[in-house]
């Protein structure tokens, strides 16, 4: 895992969501920092977040773990839930 790949589809994601840093924290219930050392790859989201945090940016743990949308190549493309 490259965390600063991973920092900038999140923070890639979120903007596409028309999201702040401060909104996406609110929402999940965790600091603006934190979602800045996140995407700036500083830190990764903790376990208990994945979900909570694929599913506010309409994403995959896949594609959240692996920085990139899934292709078309019959990857399973379902939110998390």
């Amino acid at each position: 895992m490259d965390q600063k790949k991973i920092g900038a589809f999140i923070a890639e994601m979120r903007k596409a969501r028309q999201l702040t840093q401060h909104d996406l924290a609110d929402i999940i219930g965790i600091s603006d920092k934190t979602v800045s050392r996140w995407e700036t790859g500083r830190g990764m989201p903790e376990v208990s977040l994945i979900i909570p945090l694929c599913n506010e940016l309409g994403i995959t743990a896949t594609e959240l773990l692996s920085g990139n949308r899934a292709s078309d190549n019959g990857v399973s493309k379902n939110v998390c839930k």
